[in-house]
């Protein structure tokens, strides 16, 4: 596709909903933009990429896909729709083919930090309620955080073990923001998947909520993805 997208789908991650893209909606949207976040229920990979499909199937031209966190395993899959013009990634997982999130996680890096993850109840996920803050959202004021932590959505155990059959990376320009101070998906794993795909890369001193705490910068990556001219 050569013509400039103006249409943006965001795709959240784990344990949160589509409420935290709020304020990336408003920074694109009133540039013009028409932007749509994909509630997606976590309850499984598959059942992610037909939700967030649905979505671009409505979409009238050239889109944006955009993937925060484990929904970057989504838009790794569902990117091959024919209107997706190029992927964006928010620190996020960007499987290739056969992998999934839970491989992606299996060998963290030396030191990395563990993800306050608590065993799974009756095939749901959650994070420790008082380490939230400090893992997921340090960037955020305090009382933001913890609202996170206490509207937290079940993650479905399954989906975590959805694995990618055609990684849209192959085939689509990708782009990347590298949250440096991320304690859930460590740098040095974010810059190895952006590296692997071929993405253009954006580093920032954010979270791992970094699509909250700093919209102006994930927007601006958005709208470079958008425009023809700027993509790999």
């Amino acid at each position: 596709m050569s013509a400039e997208a103006r249409n943006v789908v965001l795709v959240h991650g784990g344990f949160v909903d589509g409420s935290g893209w709020k304020g990336v909606y408003d920074l694109l949207t009133a540039d013009g933009y028409a932007v749509t976040v994909v509630q997606n229920p976590t309850l499984s990979l598959d059942g992610d990429v037909a939700a967030t499909k649905m979505v671009l199937d409505a979409q009238d031209g050239p889109t944006v896909l955009v993937g925060h966190s484990y929904g970057g395993a989504v838009i790794s899959e569902a990117g091959n729709h024919e209107k997706v013009s190029a992927l964006v990634y928010v620190t996020a997982f960007a499987p290739d083919r056969d992998e999934s999130v839970n491989t992606l996680i299996a060998d963290p890096p030396p030191g990395a930090p563990v993800p306050p993850i608590l065993p799974p109840r009756d095939g749901y996920l959650f994070l420790d309620r008082e380490k939230f803050a400090a893992s997921f959202a340090a960037d955020l004021p305090a009382g933001e955080a913890r609202f996170l932590a206490d509207s937290q959505v079940p993650w479905g155990v399954e989906a975590l073990g959805g694995t990618v059959t055609h990684p849209a990376w192959r085939t689509r320009p990708s782009f990347y923001l590298i949250a440096t101070e991320d304690r859930m998906i460590p740098p040095p794993a974010q810059h190895a998947m952006a590296e692997r795909a071929g993405a253009t890369v954006t580093k920032t001193s954010g979270s791992h909520a970094v699509y909250v705490s700093k919209p102006a910068e994930v927007a601006a990556l958005v709208k470079k993805a958008a425009s023809p001219g700027t993509q790999a």
